[in-house]
């Protein structure tokens, strides 16, 4: 049985970001803690302290008042839901507008150091947050259009069917078949109990 995922023997090339990601982690926390003595040399430990409990009580209300903003779009949709409404979807085109980041910023400022707290606060800003939502996306877009054959992003992409005029037909794959939402049903297709795990 062959399931398209290649089965080549070619050793992997390690990617880059496997490589450097430690280094820069291990160079992130040698910078804060030097930095951390710096200030605490130029305006003492209570100083430092008050720093801290600064950007810990600031990341906390951002966190919370993001995580409420979820809810509340969450409590929205179920009841649009329970009305009979179609639910109303975000806004494609806009990235860096949810709540993601926003909850990124204040994890940075809650983390202690100096430079996470600068870049929690940059986080903050509305024009740095759309900046970095539209870079992810263009990068995700990017990984999923160039993964190969039987990995998951080759699976998200079949799971969407369009046709050449743009239209996407909502339907479903069993057992390698596409079956549509909008044709008729052959008889050999009854009603089929769900699959439970």
């Amino acid at each position: 049985m062959t399931t398209g995922v290649p089965t080549s023997t070619a050793p992997r090339r390690r990617s880059p970001a496997r490589t450097y990601l430690p280094l820069a982690i291990a160079a992130w926390l040698v910078l804060e803690i030097w930095l951390l003595g710096q200030v605490a040399g130029a305006v003492g430990a209570g100083g430092v302290a008050l720093l801290l409990a600064g950007g810990l009580v600031l990341g906390a209300v951002v966190i919370k008042r993001a995580g409420r903003r979820a809810f509340k779009n969450l409590t929205e949709t179920f009841q649009q839901a329970q009305e009979g409404r179609q639910p109303t979807a975000p806004q494609p085109g806009k990235p860096g507008t949810g709540n993601g980041l926003t909850m990124l910023a204040g994890l940075l400022l809650m983390m202690p150091g100096l430079i996470s707290d600068a870049a929690g606060l940059l986080l903050l800003l509305p024009p740095v947050r759309a900046w970095i939502g539209r870079r992810a996306a263009v990068s995700l877009e990017r990984k999923m259009a160039s993964a190969p054959a039987g990995s998951f992003g080759d699976a998200f992409q079949q799971a969407r069917i369009h046709y050449p005029d743009g239209k996407v037909v909502p339907g479903e794959v069993i057992h390698g078949e596409v079956i549509r939402e909008d044709a008729p049903q052959r008889p050999d297709q009854g009603n089929r109990p769900p699959l439970t795990p």
